[in-house]
């Protein structure tokens, strides 16, 4: 029988700016990283199924799916958490505008849809509606709050281009 500890796998990863080295399993999803092994519960685990959006995280500035990324896979990549988008307390104009807003409702879905919302910005500094209902079109929103979401990343969007 093969002891678990001798089929871990070593990776190296950036995550939020900071470099780290680990030992997970070959089954380990990358969801199942950030929260277990870093303790960064703000990526939240919904489905995994890779059907509601709420684990999204940016990988090289790419929103994915880490319930569905395996851990391995993530091994030399940047990736970046909603606790690595503010700086100390001053929060990013996203997390700002969701606030504002009252889009973060019951909160559940807000990280993977502030994760989602920043790549579309990341690459189209001033997206027309229907460009940010297909960019979120992959993270689902119990609460059905759609209005009060695409309203704060519209606004978050002009604060992003006023800072340029």
């Amino acid at each position: 029988m093969v002891k678990k500890e001798n089929i871990h796998k070593q990776i190296s990863l950036r995550i939020n700016g900071k470099e780290y080295v680990l030992k997970v399993l070959p089954e380990m999803m990358l969801v199942d990283l950030l929260r277990d092994k870093l303790k960064l519960t703000g990526t939240k685990v919904g489905c995994r199924k890779g059907e509601c959006g709420a684990c999204t995280v940016l990988m090289e500035g790419k929103p994915i799916i880490s319930c569905m990324y395996p851990a391995l896979k993530a091994n030399g990549k940047k990736i970046t958490t909603i606790e690595g988008l503010s700086k100390g307390v001053q929060l990013h104009p996203l997390q700002d505008s969701f606030i504002k807003y009252g889009a973060v409702q019951c909160g559940f879905c807000t990280p993977g849809m502030i994760m989602a919302s920043k790549a579309l910005l990341d690459q189209n500094s001033n997206p027309k509606l229907i460009e940010i209902k297909e960019a979120l079109s992959g993270n689902l929103c119990r609460c059905g709050g759609y209005q009060k979401i695409f309203k704060a990343v519209i606004s978050a969007s002009k604060k992003m281009r006023r800072v340029k």
